[in-house]
């Protein structure tokens, strides 16, 4: 700490040599001609033409060679400068050494010219300082270890890690990908409320907080409104889609984060199978426009999304995996086959519909895929229609790659006193201590009382995004939460 708080006052003593200099420490504007990227695509035509350029950038490294610098800089790409006592000047040479650290960003004047080793670099004839620094880099080739202090000092972070800016912009491809591929097929873009007096669209323990203008608790969405914009298909919008932040206030795992990016469209007079041939297209086309390929590791799987996509039937995969039928067996049968199986579950808010899924998650986890979940059963499933040649199964899938659910989908339930129905089972289950089980909602199913027609929703988060490029939910976030020093 003192070794720090001495830089900081070596280098704020260099601001006031700065302004003794007649030089700005934190100038409002720079001169900048070109970019970094600019200037080395462009080189030996700036070179030929001895057109003068200004470059500016963060001082990353600084490397004396016989009475001149090598001064690296970055704007997001790397450049170097060469900075000659004879070329700049006496006094401005000498007020570069006393004042320039690494970390300070600068710009820089001057003409292109290539070293004798071949490197495209700008010969200075000038410099300014745009903002100086107090603090120092972490080392450059070496970066943050510490996987708590990298996400408190993300920005050091993505400065500091190779690609870690390259991950930030495919994010936001993969996000612009899956909204212009929507577009193009005339869904409108829509935005519903994140604040709630009733949560809906999925089975999570919600935040709650204060309104002080209405003097009520509010809930915190736990979907990207799939309540409603199923009221926009009875209002007669026949394609409509969402991307926003939903928040669930539950555990943190290489999976799971509390709030989160996701996507939800809802498709008028569409079904689960045609809302599955969408996906797959959906899936593929993101693949390739974020990452150039279709082929993914994924942990211990080798997957291809060009692959043919398998249907897994929920009841007789967990058959095939554990020799349970779901459909007859009881809650201690299946606590006991988790206890073989050593799978660690929590009895709060505990029931045969947490006890089933719970052994599902273990069985997912032997599926390679690319493929579809469908089959699942309708008590967990309380917004999806049911089959009509199996009541008691819904129309519901979810894509299945490297052993985990990479989105959930269904024909919509749009019988309002089949809805009625399955939000009274729901609320029994709350009232039993399931925090997770979904809350009636008296207004939407008045809303389906209006006549809401044959619709097909699905959606899916940034888990996936995490998947393909190999990481955590947590590691792919740009800014995640921490909890205070």
């Amino acid at each position: 700490m003192a070794l720090l708080e001495t830089v900081h006052a070596d280098r704020v003593a260099k601001i006031a040599r700065l302004k003794e200099a007649g030089m700005e420490a934190y100038p409002a504007r720079t001169n900048r001609t070109q970019t970094v990227e600019e200037f080395l695509e462009n080189h030996s035509t700036l070179e030929k033409n001895s057109e003068q350029v200004v470059l500016a950038g963060r001082v990353m490294s600084i490397r004396e060679h016989g009475g001149s610098l090598f001064v690296d800089i970055f704007d997001g790409t790397k450049g170097q400068c060469y900075v000659q006592r004879d070329k700049l000047g006496e006094s401005s040479y000498d007020l570069f050494i006393a004042t320039i650290d690494t970390g300070d960003i600068i710009e820089c004047a001057g003409l292109a010219f290539n070293t004798k080793r071949g490197v495209p670099s700008l010969d200075a004839t000038g410099w300014r300082m745009l903002a100086k620094s107090l603090r120092p880099l972490p080392d450059e080739w070496f970066g943050i270890k510490d996987e708590d202090e990298r996400f408190r000092k993300r920005y050091l972070d993505i400065l500091l890690t190779k690609d870690l800016a390259g991950r930030i912009k495919r994010r936001s491809t993969f996000w612009n990908t899956i909204r212009q591929f929507l577009l193009e097929r005339d869904f409108v873009e829509v935005e519903t409320p994140v604040f709630e007096t009733t949560t809906g669209g999925a089975d999570a323990r919600p935040f709650v907080t204060h309104h002080n203008a209405l003097d009520m608790d509010v809930y915190l969405r736990i979907s990207a409104g799939e309540l409603w914009q199923k009221r926009l298909m009875v209002a007669g919008l026949p394609k409509v889609f969402e991307i926003g932040r939903i928040f669930r206030n539950e555990g943190m795992s290489h999976e799971h984060a509390q709030d989160y990016t996701q996507m939800e469209f809802y498709w008028a007079y569409a079904d689960y199978l045609m809302g599955m041939e969408l996906v797959e297209d959906l899936y593929k086309h993101v693949a390739l426009e974020t990452f150039g390929t279709l082929k993914f590791t994924i942990g211990a799987f080798e997957i291809d999304l060009g692959a043919p996509w398998e249907r897994h039937d929920y009841v007789q995969t967990i058959q095939k995996y554990t020799n349970i039928d779901i459909t007859t067996t009881d809650l201690e049968t299946i606590e006991a086959k988790l206890q073989e199986l050593e799978v660690k579950f929590s009895t709060e808010g505990w029931n045969k519909s947490r006890a089933i899924d719970t052994l599902w998650k273990y069985c997912r986890r032997q599926i390679k895929g690319p493929g579809f979940l469908v089959g699942i059963p309708k008590f967990l499933s309380p917004l999806a229609k049911s089959d009509p040649k199996h009541p008691e199964i819904t129309e519901r899938f979810q894509p299945i790659i490297a052993g985990s659910e990479l989105g959930n989908g269904y024909s919509e339930l749009n019988d309002p006193i089949d809805q009625a129905e399955r939000f009274a089972e729901q609320s029994k289950l709350r009232e039993a201590g399931d925090e997770e089980a979904q809350m009636y909602d008296h207004d939407f199913v008045e809303a389906l009382e209006y006549g809401m027609p044959p619709t097909c929703g699905f959606g899916v988060s940034e888990r996936l995004f995490s998947f393909l490029e190999g990481i955590s939910i947590r590691e792919g976030q740009i800014f995640p939460l921490m909890r205070p020093r």
